[in-house]
């Protein structure tokens, strides 16, 4: 399944979730959002020798990273204050330019660290942790550790804290439900999928 499929059902999670807290418009954009980019995210995952076979084009990744540095500068700027503001946009800013000259995977590892030193410097849990899943998904080849259980719990607990950070009701349950439907449209027992997701990984490596 591609990226734009995944990011849809992710998207209607998130209106599914924002309709069972009674959310306003506002709230229900936000976890839509969220949801959809919940969706994407269990195909951050880029080993190089599988780099043409991945759901995301290289051009899709380079512009994901571009948007999380962008996202960066604002959240710096709107969050932080003195000189965590500037060091944030500066980070921010900085993957923007990067990620325009290197390859896809270091560009993801380099996203992946930039986003840690983000949340480091912001003191926010929930984007430093992203930014280590982030960092580890450039090392693990496709449909692997992001694409299983244990990713999944890694990744509610990012939601956990990003909800406390932002305090939004439902943005863990748009993050699980978004994670998680991407990963039950990639398994095998669907018609067009080839392949299956190996969900039980480091336990098991059998194709689901």
């Amino acid at each position: 399944m591609n990226g734009t499929a995944h990011m849809a059902i992710g998207a209607a999670t998130g209106f599914i979730v924002a309709n069972s807290f009674g959310s306003g418009p506002g709230t229900t954009a936000s976890l839509v959002a969220i949801g959809g980019v919940s969706g994407l995210m269990p195909d951050l995952d880029i080993d190089g020798k599988l780099s043409n076979k991945v759901t995301f084009s290289p051009k899709m990744i380079r512009s994901v990273a571009q948007i999380i540095g962008f996202l960066m500068m604002v959240y710096s700027y709107l969050e932080g204050s003195g000189k965590e503001r500037w060091l944030g946009i500066g980070y921010g800013a900085g993957m923007m330019f990067l990620t325009s000259f290197i390859t896809q995977r270091r560009m993801l590892m380099i996203t992946g660290i930039g986003v840690t030193a983000c949340g480091w410097q912001l003191n926010e849990i929930w984007l430093w942790l992203l930014g280590i899943y982030i960092l580890i998904a450039s090392f693990v080849s496709h449909r692997s550790y992001t694409h299983s259980v244990l990713g999944m719990i890694y990744y509610a607990i990012v939601a956990r804290y990003l909800e406390s950070s932002i305090m939004i009701d439902g943005v863990f349950e748009a993050c699980v439900i978004g994670y998680a439907s991407h990963l039950i449209a990639d398994m095998k027992f669907l018609p067009f999928n080839k392949r299956g997701i190996k969900l039980f990984l480091p336990l098991s490596s059998k194709e689901i």
